[in-house]
C-alpha cells in the first residue's frame, strides 16, 4: 500500500548537523510529498546549508522566521505549526515531525510507512534513537513511547489530538503520544531500526550535564512521573556518569518541584495513563527479578501484543 507522507522540521541554529538530516531525507527510497523546513531565527548558517539543496527539489521548502529573543518549547511548536500550515490542501496520510539533528538509513521512512499500512489502528510510530553519552536507557521507556526526534503520525490521529500543545517547559512530544492513546489510537516504538541523534544531551561540560539532570528530574514531575518510579529511575542513573551525583540531581529536581507544588503541565487524565504504565512495569520487575534483571523491560514489549 502506497502512503503519501509529509515532513516538518523546526530548526534553530542547526548548522552543525542539519546537512546530515537533509542527506538522509533526500536518499530515502520513498520521498516525502512535501518537506517544510522552518528556520526559527537561525543565525549560524543553517539557512545557507538548506538553500544549497533546494534547486531541483521543489518538494523541499524553506521558511525563514525572524529571530526571537526567547527560546522555549512553545516556540518550537509555533515554528512547527507554521510549516504544518503549508501542507494544507495536500493529499497525504502521514505527517512527520523531524528534528534537524538526526540521520538514518535510506529505507528508514519507508519502514515506518509500512507499519502504518499494516496496522490501521496505529496513530503514532517511531524507532529508538542512538546518541553519544546518552543519559537515558530505553529500558525505562514504554514500547508505546515514540521519541520526538522522529515522530510520525497518521494524519487522522494528528488532527484528532489537535496537534502539539503550546507548552514552554517541554514534553510536547510525550503529551502528544499520550493524547493519541487517550483518544483510542495505538502508538509504538519499533525496535528493528534506529536513527542517530547527533546533538547528544550529555555532550556538554560537567556543569551543563548536571544542570540538565536536575532539569530532567523537574520535568519528570511536571510530566506526571510517579514518585516510586522516579526512585528506581534515579537509582539506575547513579550507575552512569556522573556516578551517584547524576541520580541525586535528578531526584533533587523531582523533589524540589513536588515540594514547591509546581503546576504540572501534563493533563490529569494523561498523568493517570502514564503512572499506570510505570507502575505496571515496576511490578513486572519486582515479581520476576531474575528474568528482568537487565532493567525495566515494559510488559507489552515481552507479551508480543497486537501493537507490534
Amino acid at each position: 500500500m502506497k502512503m503519501n507522507y509529509a515532513l516538518v522540521t523546526p530548526a534553530r541554529n542547526e548548522a552543525a548537523f542539519i546537512e546530515l538530516t537533509i542527506k538522509s531525507v533526500i536518499a530515502q527510497t520513498v520521498l516525502p510529498l512535501k518537506w517544510v523546513i522552518v528556520s526559527d531565527g537561525s543565525t549560524d548558517g543553517t539557512n545557507e546549508i538548506v538553500e544549497k539543496y533546494l534547486p531541483g527539489r521543489p518538494w523541499i521548502e524553506l521558511i525563514k522566521l525572524a529571530e526571537r529573543p526567547q527560546r522555549n518549547f512553545a516556540a518550537k511548536v509555533a515554528a512547527f505549526n507554521v510549516g504544518y500550515a503549508k501542507l494544507a490542501g495536500l493529499d497525504y496520510e502521514v505527517i512527520g515531525n523531524l528534528d534537524a539533528d538526526v540521520s538514518f538509513e535510506p529505507d528508514y521512512l519507508a519502514y515506518l510507512l509500512s507499519k502504518f499500512a499494516d496496522y490501521p489502528e496505529l496513530g503514532v510510530a517511531g524507532t529508538p534513537y542512538r546518541e553519544e553519552n546518552a543519559m537515558y536507557d530505553d529500558r525505562f521507556k514504554s514500547p508505546d513511547h515514540v521519541s520526538g526526534a522522529c515522530q510520525l503520525f497518521r494524519r487522522a490521529c494528528f488532527e484528532a489530538i489537535g496537534g502539539y500543545p503550546l507548552i514552554k517547559s517541554g514534553g510536547i512530544d510525550f503529551i502528544a503520544v499520550l493524547k493519541a492513546q487517550a483518544t483510542g489510537w495505538k502508538t509504538r516504538r519499533f525496535e528493528d531500526k534506529f536513527c542517530w541523534h547527533h546533538k547528544s544531551v550529555g555532550s556538554g561540560s560537567h556543569a551543563s550535564v548536571w544542570r540538565r539532570l536536575l532539569n530532567h528530574g523537574r520535568k519528570d514531575y511536571l510530566l506526571g512521573g510517579h514518585p516510586t518510579f522516579e526512585l528506581f529511575r534515579t537509582a539506575f542513573q547513579m550507575k552512569r556518569k556522573p556516578y551517584v551525583v547524576g541520580g541525586m540531581l535528578m531526584l533533587a529536581g523531582y523533589m524540589w518541584a513536588m515540594l514547591c507544588r509546581v503546576e504540572r503541565t501534563m493533563p490529569s487524565e494523561l498523568i493517570a495513563i502514564r503512572q499506570k504504565d510505570q507502575m505496571q512495569r515496576l511490578k513486572d520487575v519486582l515479581r520476576h527479578p531474575l528474568k528482568h534483571s537487565s532493567g525495566l523491560i515494559p510488559a507489552a514489549a515481552r507479551s508480543g501484543d497486537s501493537k507490534n
